[in-house]
């Protein structure tokens, strides 16, 4: 691996354009989806380079509107799953020999190409394949994965600066940071582009080769993030792009000898399984596969009775209801004292009344659709469940439309059962639910907060009261990866707030970071004798006279 250090400073985080009515970058945005939306296009596999075209086919359909196909992808099988894994290994020698600044080059070019004449298209495949606001994609595969490009090529930066600090004369020593023995098997969501553009490329910027399987309700943006690499200048092989059904896909992946690692974001029960099978394959790996993950969360929100109630309702509104709840760091439960509920109730419900749910072209519109049939019919069951229960209600909305796209309004649940179901249980979409506390126990809901979900990824304290505070960082400080105070529990910005979580949301090896990076690289140490020893006689030995 090259380890030329060179003079890289420390990035600025890319600003997010406002998209404004009369702003260049609204109406270029508009063109672009409105060229995106006039063709149907047709997704090939691409390994080492090469398209490949197996005639077994998806679609890509618009959740707001489930009768337009803007494209057709071929799926990966067997054959093509093992050429992943060939041309991936083949190019592994050249990739990782290559000098760490050539390697960076390509994806600050490719960051250079989003920030500028890539931008607009990347937003427009983002916002239909996806059902995002104009907003939210901005946030995410323009901001954010530029971001991740970056400033992963900084930390790497750093990482290769990491030398032992003491090399007693006549000796020299040092580190190197290879790549891993092997290729990466990298597992994007379909809800954010800059995750399905980190995976697969925090391990190469280290050197690393990687076979990289997209979620199959994402693959036309996907689709345009690999031919970006290749913009780039990626070299062939170096990242294969093979979408396909996971429960194919993953055990010939995961049975390859070669397997070097796994860097993965989804369900926490897919991720377990993952595990399960490097577990008991572990005597057929070359090596140990290193294995990163961030899965799910039942985020929440906790409120002091000194909130401000007005902050605390907007990060409610916002942190529960962007991009339809279609997050992981998304909030789903709440904790709210029962002397603030009825002016909090008020507030919620005139602002939710002006929440517009529709097509993403639309850009009053706050909410889009869900992402697919499945989504909806879970959600929808979440809700009819709380709407038939006896210890819950629904306050506000909930409403589910599907006969033009999968559109579900925000929905508000209360209850008294601080394990409800929806209180503990991962729904991914939008729908909160609030728990009342009493107001001297304050400390005993703050562990029950804790206790109540298996995950731990984000949460936040709402609280003017700094004691409050200071006891609420203390109680809650395994319950999330990410903690917030006064702020809403989404929007982790690279190079500021390091993002993963542990317990069930993952191994917490914080994407957009150095830590994350340091996964992907192998250390060897080394120790150069510039005046090595002529005689095997230490001076005990000496005969006393």
């Amino acid at each position: 691996m090259g380890n030329a250090i060179c003079n890289l400073s420390l990035p600025i985080n890319e600003p997010v354009k406002s998209y404004a009515p009369g702003t260049a970058e609204r109406q270029e945005v508009k063109a672009a989806l409105s060229e995106l939306k006039s063709q149907e296009i047709e997704i090939p596999l691409i390994i080492g380079g090469r398209e490949i075209k197996t005639g077994k086919l998806g679609k890509c359909i618009l959740p707001h509107d489930h009768r337009r196909v803007i494209g057709t992808y071929h799926q990966a099988g067997k054959r093509e799953v093992q050429m992943a894994i060939d041309a991936a290994l083949k190019a592994r020698g050249d990739w990782a020999a290559l000098p760490w600044a050539d390697r960076a080059a390509v994806f600050l070019k490719a960051a250079d190409l989003i920030s500028g004449p890539w931008r607009a298209t990347f937003n427009a495949a983002n916002m239909l394949a996806q059902s995002k606001n104009i907003f939210q994609a901005e946030i995410d595969s323009a901001c954010e994965l530029i971001d991740f490009f970056r400033f992963n090529a900084y930390y790497a930066t750093q990482i290769l600066a990491q030398q032992p600090p003491c090399s007693p004369h006549p000796t020299w020593n040092r580190m190197e940071y290879r790549a891993l023995e092997g290729f990466v098997f990298a597992v994007t969501p379909f809800n954010f582009v800059s995750i399905a553009g980190n995976l697969p490329s925090a391990p190469a910027v280290m050197g690393n080769v990687a076979v990289w399987k997209p979620a199959s309700s994402a693959v036309f943006s996907a689709y345009y993030l690999m031919k970006l690499f290749q913009e780039a200048g990626l070299p062939e092989g170096v990242i294969n792009f093979i979408p396909g059904p996971g429960a194919e896909i993953g055990p010939l992946v995961m049975n390859s000898p070669e397997l070097a690692g796994v860097h993965f974001t989804g369900s926490t029960e897919t991720f377990r399984q993952m595990w399960q099978t490097l577990g008991k394959n572990i005597q057929h790996y070359r090596s140990y596969p290193r294995i990163v993950g961030e899965t799910g969360g039942k985020d929440f929100i906790f409120a002091h009775r000194s909130t401000d109630l007005q902050a605390l309702g907007v990060a409610l509104i916002r942190g529960a209801f962007e991009y339809q709840g279609q997050k992981c760091s998304a909030v789903s439960r709440a904790y709210i004292p029962r002397g603030l509920w009825e002016d909090l109730k008020v507030y919620l419900i005139e602002e939710l009344n002006t929440v517009t749910v529709g097509d993403v072209e639309d850009f009053g519109a706050f909410m889009n659709a869900v992402i697919d049939r499945t989504a909806f019919d879970k959600i929808s069951t979440y809700i009819d469940y709380a709407k038939k229960a006896d210890r819950a209600s629904i306050v506000y909305g909930g409403e589910c439309d599907d006969r033009r796209g999968f559109f579900i309004r925000p929905a508000v649940v209360l209850t008294d059962d601080p394990h409800f179901r929806t209180m503990q249980e991962e729904i991914f979409g939008p729908v909160l639910t609030i728990y009342l506390y009493d107001e001297d126990r304050y400390v005993e809901t703050l562990e029950l907060c804790d206790k109540t979900s298996p995950y731990a990824l984000t949460g936040a304290i709402f609280a003017r009261d700094r004691q409050a505070v200071a006891v609420a960082q203390q109680k809650l400080e395994n319950a999330a990866g990410n903690f917030y105070i006064n702020d809403k529990p989404t929007g982790a910005v690279v190079g500021q707030q390091p993002f993963g979580g542990a317990r069930a949301s993952g191994t917490n090896d914080k994407a957009g970071s150095l830590w994350n990076l340091l996964r992907w690289a192998s250390p060897r140490a080394i120790k150069e004798n510039f005046v090595p020893s002529r005689d095997y006689r230490y001076p005990f030995m000496e005969a006393e006279s």
